[in-house]
């Protein structure tokens, strides 16, 4: 039996005390929905089987270019990581894999397999850093890893990947992760060209370390650290590499790395329509890269991200399996509690999603009648879907109300007493 860091009497408690007024609100969605023709216990369980994975380094305070300010009782190392990734999947029941990102959570695997074994958790895509210099490197990616005009440089960033693959096979992950930072900042600072035929070279002999059952997944972003110019810039670049590399690799979409106003729906119904849908990042943004929590800003953007990702389901699209991972940084936060409100939401448009009206829709769609397709969408987001979120936390063993437990179980000020304070540092992530 897995062990629970956070009191199940705790739980139990907050649970009693919310239990009969979720049974109520439980019964009066369902009957509602009914007159819907929709199920709601069906609803219920495909919420229960949805899990979205937890990046480790999430659980830190985050920071931006100019500052980061830590916050009480933050993660020592990757194993106090572990610690706080198992409370959110104890009070969500939704976060039963965590993401690891190497150098920064590199310790030896079989502990780490141990130490995650306890909470029962597995591990999700394993993340590579080219992006920055870790401690001891021989060659710097000041100027760029994979796409470097230095073959020693790419030479390094490949077996770094190759590094990571073999830490993930012995964890149990079944993907790896590939972002890059490289890029320019001035016009004429690289040849584009040049810099796409090195990486796609790199990237080749990564691919070619690959497991036969794992998955390759490469990321773009339009900017940052690069503000010229990026290697791999967006989804088109991203398909092509997907297509370069071979049956193995895909595209990950990481819903804050496009440009203002991008309709990120359809490049997720593109990629799926073309079998070259990975998986994504959730997170949110107002302005860019804002890397804020999922829902928080344009929930019903995340919303019609998962009606396209719930036709695939329902329509059986060939090769449909997407891996789903929170990309967030906590500036202002307790990271916990973000994680664990993100992936609650995540769920939430999941389950809207599931009550469209999928032949009315494509009725509508069909006979051109723009306004009743539109709301046929709406009256899905608009649909309060908490009881069924609740109670599916309920019926796994999970918090009705996990920020109220959390807050309850006073978690934050116990490791807060365990682990030393941090200083505060210049920007940077974390």
């Amino acid at each position: 039996m897995s062990e629970a860091i956070i009191s199940a009497d705790i739980v139990d408690k907050d649970n009693v005390a919310r239990k009969a007024s979720l049974e109520r609100d439980y019964a009066s969605l369902g009957e509602r929905l009914d007159r819907r023709g929709i199920a709601i216990d069906a609803i219920r369980d495909k919420v229960e089987k949805f899990a979205v994975a937890i990046p480790s380094w999430g659980v830190g305070t985050g920071g931006t270019r100019f500052a980061r300010f830590p916050s009480a009782g933050e993660p020592r190392d990757i194993f106090d990581k572990l610690e706080d990734c198992a409370v959110i999947s104890q009070l969500t029941q939704a976060t039963p894999t965590v993401s690891l990102h190497i150098p920064w959570d590199k310790a030896d695997p079989n502990r780490l397999k141990q130490a995650a074994s306890r909470f029962g958790l597995g591990f999700d895509a394993m993340n590579s850093n080219t992006f920055s210099d870790a401690k001891d490197q021989t060659l710097s990616y000041k100027f760029g890893s994979l796409s470097h005009a230095d073959a020693g440089t790419r030479r390094q960033a490949v077996e770094h990947n190759l590094e990571c693959i073999e830490i993930g096979k012995t964890l149990g992950s079944k993907a790896l992760t590939v972002w890059i930072g490289d890029g320019s900042n001035f016009p004429g600072q690289v040849n584009f060209a040049k810099a796409f035929e090195r990486y796609l070279d790199a990237m080749r002999q990564v691919y070619a370390g690959l497991p036969a059952d794992w998955k390759l997944f490469t990321e773009h972003k339009m900017y940052e650290p690069a503000f010229y110019s990026t290697v791999v810039q967006d989804w088109g670049t991203n398909y092509i590499i997907a297509k370069e590399l071979g049956d193995k690799a895909f595209c990950l979409v990481d819903l804050g790395h496009h440009a203002p106003n991008v309709n990120i729906e359809m490049i997720v119904s593109r990629l799926i329509q073309f079998k070259k849908l990975g998986g994504f990042h959730f997170n949110d943004s107002k302005y860019g890269d804002d890397d804020l929590d999922a829902g928080s800003i344009d929930p019903y953007r995340l919303f019609l991200v998962f009606n396209e990702l719930v036709d695939a389901e329902l329509s059986g699209a060939e090769g449909f399996d997407p891996a789903h991972m929170l990309d967030q940084s906590h500036n202002v936060t307790d990271p916990i509690e973000s994680l664990m409100l993100s992936a609650v939401e995540v769920q939430r448009a999941y389950a809207q999603a599931l009550l469209v009206d999928r032949k009315g829709l494509e009725g509508f769609q069909d006979s051109n009648d723009a306004l009743m397709a539109t709301q046929t969408l709406k009256a899905a987001y608009r649909t309060d879907v908490e009881p069924i979120l609740a109670m599916a936390r309920l019926k796994t063993g999970g918090a009705i109300d996990p920020v109220a437990a959390y807050r309850a179980a006073g978690y934050r000020a116990k490791v807060a007493a365990e682990r030393p304070a941090v200083a505060g540092g210049s920007g940077g992530i974390v």
